[in-house]
Order: structure tokens, then sequence, then C-alpha cells
């Protein structure tokens, strides 16, 4: 049999292995990012009364590597469970988008010294996120109420 032309890429077999605990790695890395998330607000908050410009400001490290974490745990779910891994794919890329131009809106807020805003958009993503996430992985809970159902 020919390996897929992806197999070269990302290691199928291996993926394939973890596949069953994937959704839970997932919904760790959401809770953790929720995590990091509060950080990154104390130290936009702390570095904006310390500094004088938008310049104080800087990426919260720990959360940038969270967030790019998500993703390709996220992109690694899509190839082992194409259409829950679209979707929760989706779910990320729009967190990490939405933490993109809210990092950006605290700059603003700190150039202007205006008062620092919380990072609503990121936070119903992020509340969206773990909802698609607990589902993926907690199915087997609810799944006989599920089937009863359906």
């Amino acid at each position: 049999m020919l390996p897929s032309p992806l197999e070269f890429l990302v290691p199928l077999g291996a993926l394939e292995s973890v596949a069953d605990v994937l959704p839970f790695a997932i919904l760790a890395v959401v809770l953790v990012n929720v995590v990091t998330r509060l950080l990154a607000q104390r130290s936009f908050e702390r570095a904006a009364a310390e500094g004088d410009d938008d310049e104080a400001l800087s990426r919260y490290l720990p959360h940038e590597i969270v967030n790019v974490l998500l993703v390709l745990l996220s992109f690694a779910f899509m190839v082992v469970e194409p259409h829950g891994g679209m979707v929760l794919s989706v779910l990320v890329v729009g967190m990490v988008i939405s933490d993109f131009f809210e990092y950006e809106s605290r700059r603003v807020e700190a150039r202007n010294d205006l008062e620092m805003d919380k990072p609503n958009s990121a936070i119903v993503a992020s509340a969206l996120v773990i909802a698609y996430a607990g589902y993926q992985a907690l199915f087997f809970l609810i799944e006989p109420i599920w089937s009863s159902i359906i």
C-alpha cells in the first residue's frame, strides 16, 4: 500500500495512536490558555501603569506559546477526526485572531492613557472553544442520552 502524501509531513501512525487522548489534551491546553490570558491581562495592566506609552506593553510569551500549541493540536485533531477537527480548528483560529486584536486594543488604550478593558471578544471565543473541546473530550458522558434521543 502506498503511503499517504501527508505522511511525509505528519506522522499519521503516531497521531492515530494518540487519537483517544488528543481531545483531553486539547481541553487541558484550552484551560491553560484561559489562565495565561488572565495572567497576560494582569501583565498588560501592570505595564500600562508603569510605562508612559504603548511600547511598555509587550506580548505575553507564555500565552503566545499556548496559542501556537493549541493551533497545532487542533490541526492534528483535524487529521484524525476531520469533522470535529475542522470545527475546533475554526474556533481556535478565531480565538487566536481575537487575541491578536485584543492585544492591539490594549496598546491603543495604553497609548491614549485609557482604562484597560477586559479582553471580552477573546473571552467569548475561549468559552466557545472550551464548550466544543469539552463536547469532544467528554462526549462519552452524554453518549447514552444522546443515543436514546437520536
